[in-house]
């Protein structure tokens, strides 16, 4: 029986940004890998954030391409399957 592989995580963020932070802190403490796009030194990076939501603000957090804006801890649950 084959384990459910883990989402593609991605949050974009910056070094200075508290709620960047405390997501990146729930997601390890969840055991979720992520990868983690510093917008304030990859302008590219920070262009296809608002390419694909239309957020200037960080974070914005992509699990499996579906975007969540800000650190909604209920629906990155909800998307993600975890029972908090």
């Amino acid at each position: 029986m084959a384990l459910n592989p883990q989402p593609k995580v991605i949050i974009f963020s910056t070094p200075t940004c508290s709620f960047c932070n405390a997501a990146k802190r729930y997601f390890r403490e969840k055991n979720i890998k992520f990868t983690d796009v510093d917008v304030s030194r990859d302008e590219a990076a920070a262009r296809d954030m608002v390419r694909r939501t239309g957020q200037t603000g960080v974070p914005v957090i992509l699990i499996n391409n579906r975007p969540i804006i800000g650190f909604d801890k209920a629906k990155i649950n909800q998307i993600l399957n975890i029972k908090d």
